[in-house]
């Protein structure tokens, strides 16, 4: 399956614990970017694209506001970034992202996981992925988008149709300049709206008992409220 089938399922129901794990990656986040940017998201950009991101996954709008207001009310609570990388099942690389206010117990969850799911925290695979900014959205031509895109003269790496859904692929950097012409050219409703890590090279197929580890695996990782993100190199 493509890429336009990896973003529907990320936008679909997830299970209780994942939901409250989600609500609690989407409040640091926004807490993050308020913090250290201020509230008014008509302002501060990077909170504006976090709010938009957590709409697009169906965060209570009482978390939201919550967060918000918790960094504007001079919460001292800060929170730590680490990136871990691992091997997964069949050997397909894993990038996992945290954001944790206990360092320790962040790093011994996810070893445990990985350990116990088929996977292997010892790997060295970060030179295999690069940073993107990645859109997606339906109700659009392939032929508008690029139009468009030109016209605003904005840099993008490729522009992809599938199914339906357009996904437009740019630069790390350039994910705001991006957003806003797409905004112009009339998107309102976004499938995905982020940065992530891609794999440079073209995803890997696994067996199909690897597969069922690694959706096991990705699901337990996702229960984790320090886990942020996860990258991998496989075509689901």
């Amino acid at each position: 399956m493509g890429r336009a089938h990896e973003v529907r399922a990320a936008s679909m129901a997830k299970t209780a614990a994942k939901k409250a794990a989600a609500n609690g990656r989407a409040a640091k986040e926004i807490y993050m970017a308020a913090k250290a940017g201020g509230g008014d998201p008509t302002a501060n950009l990077a909170l504006r694209s976090l709010i938009d991101k957590a709409k697009q996954n169906q965060i209570p709008s009482e978390v939201i506001q919550r967060a918000i207001k918790r960094a504007q009310g001079g919460d001292a609570e800060n929170y730590v970034a680490n990136r871990y990388e691992a091997l997964g099942p069949g050997g397909c690389a894993l990038i996992i992202d945290a954001l944790t206010s206990n360092v320790n117990r962040a790093a011994a969850n996810i070893r445990e996981v990985l350990n116990k799911n088929h996977g292997n925290p010892e790997g060295k695979v970060a030179f295999g992925f690069k940073d993107s900014s990645i859109f997606a959205f339906e109700g659009k031509t392939i032929d508008d988008v690029l139009e468009a895109l030109m016209l605003a003269e904005v840099e993008v790496d490729d522009v992809e149709e599938e199914d339906g859904v357009i996904i437009v692929y740019a630069p790390f950097k350039e994910f705001f300049n991006v957003k806003k012409a797409l905004d112009a050219f009339g998107v309102k409703d976004y499938l995905m709206a982020e940065t992530q890590m891609i794999s440079i090279n073209e995803n890997i197929k696994l067996s199909d008992e690897h597969h069922q580890q690694l959706k096991m695996l990705l699901d337990k990782l996702d229960e984790l409220e320090d886990v942020q993100n996860i990258y991998h190199n496989v075509d689901l």
